[in-house]
């Protein structure tokens, strides 16, 4: 039985969420591997629409096990708020298990992360301002506090005293914010132990059990390949490694044990956030995609940047993650253009490129070259079939898989759980 990782293709918000909750009632574990409460998934159920932050979606899934390894950053407020949230619209949430040994975000995370971007004023990167990246370089600078700690008191005092001696200079003398007292800290951190504790456990040798037993595993990336830290638009990032290689750190599950890596791409092209964005639209084409795809972040409320779809990124994606299959969603949202464009390569400085550039200078100079394939007018929702599809829905779908260099073998025709049109099986 196989090992999946689930993730973006793009800049995030491809639709993870309704892919994922798709797999969800055929898998035994859905896993959350990196990021925090900065990743949003939003997942329609019948007439029921759940907005996911931190959560894994298989959670709305009866029979599957929600996992959150030990690559993610957790704030445990959110955490509890969001597990209350659903607790209250009759979801079971008793199945939850959190990685002893993820991170957590505490109130000097998010503290920092605000004031921090404010200081930066037109250089901002456009975070969310939930502490996710200062969590994150505490981990790499090994003064960060994990889940487990919640529960020796002692050692938890210690790294929060050890974290403030710094981070309270910082504060006071180069924001000049008012410090923040260790104490405080502690205390509110020990307020969540008694409620986290039943959930905890010892997720990577779970897991490999898990596989090892022939179940079925699926890991689930927040953000999208574009925002990867080492693979993306740097310095205009998350914090993690949203490609497949961050399935394997961020679970402890080792890559021989995975047996797909399915890419989900938006029929067009949509960012959050400042950054270069080639076939970005500034035009009426831009508000209507906006306007009828519902490009608002579930976790930021921000409005969406929207453009054509591009190639160029789809490859790139590919390439990076080993990508196996494509899941294409919201092709539904370009019912109704005469004409759509797809970038097929950039122009940098003249010549023509057909790879993702390497060089930041180049990306941000990039232009689109576009190649225009025929819309189709008719409403899509009610396909099942990739033949019910109008000829000219299945041509712009097959041009983007050839395009993109992977099959692609599903295809959403609208927001809710069963509009959706299989082609392969993930499974």
């Amino acid at each position: 039985m196989p090992a999946l990782v689930l993730l973006g293709a793009q800049w995030g918000d491809e639709g993870k969420g309704k892919a994922t909750d798709l797999l969800g009632g055929s898998v035994d574990y859905v896993v959350r591997y990196q990021g925090g409460n900065n990743a949003g998934h939003t997942v329609v159920v019948g007439d029921q629409k759940y907005a996911l932050h931190l959560l894994p979606s298989g959670i709305l899934s009866p029979g599957c096990t929600p996992v959150i390894g030990n690559g993610v950053v957790v704030d445990p407020a959110v955490l509890l708020s969001e597990l209350s949230g659903l607790a209250d619209r009759g979801v079971d949430t008793s199945k939850l298990l959190i990685s002893g040994n993820a991170h957590l975000i505490t109130p000097y995370h998010t503290t920092l992360d605000k004031v921090s971007e404010r200081f930066l004023g037109k250089r901002k990167i456009g975070t969310t301002g939930r502490g996710i990246g200062p969590a994150y370089a505490d981990k790499i600078n090994r003064v960060g506090i994990r889940v487990q700690d919640l529960f020796d008191e002692s050692i938890l005092r210690q790294k929060v005293e050890a974290a403030l001696d710094y981070k309270n200079q910082v504060l006071a003398k180069l924001y000049n914010r008012r410090a923040i007292a260790v104490d405080q800290v502690v205390e509110e951190l020990l307020g969540y132990a008694d409620r986290l504790s039943g959930y905890v456990a010892d997720t990577t040798l779970l897991l490999n059990n898990a596989i090892d037993q022939g179940q079925v595993v699926l890991f689930e990336g927040g953000q999208g390949t574009l925002l990867d830290v080492d693979h993306g638009t740097y310095p205009f990032v998350t914090s993690s490694n949203p490609t497949a290689g961050g399935a394997c750190t961020g679970t402890g599950v080792g890559p021989t044990k995975i047996n797909r890596v399915i890419g989900i791409l938006k029929a067009y092209t949509t960012r959050v956030g400042a950054g270069p964005f080639p076939t970005e639209l500034l035009d009426e084409d831009g508000e209507k995609l906006r306007t009828i795809g519902g490009e608002r972040g579930v976790t930021t409320g921000r409005d969406r940047r929207c453009g054509w779809f591009d190639a160029v990124i789809a490859r790139y994606a590919t390439r990076v993650n080993g990508l196996t299959d494509f899941f294409l969603t919201k092709l539904d949202v370009l019912t109704g253009w005469e004409r759509i464009p797809v970038c097929v390569a950039y122009e940098i400085d003249g010549k023509r490129v057909e790879e993702l550039p390497y060089s930041q200078t180049d990306f941000h100079h990039a232009k689109p070259i576009y190649e225009t394939l025929p819309g189709w007018s008719e409403d899509i929702t009610q396909a099942k079939t990739f033949d019910e599809l109008p000829k000219n829905a299945q041509k712009y779908v097959q041009a983007l898989e050839e395009m993109s260099g992977a099959p692609i073998s599903a295809i959403g025709v609208g927001p809710g759980r069963d509009e959706t049109i299989q082609i392969n099986s993930f499974l």
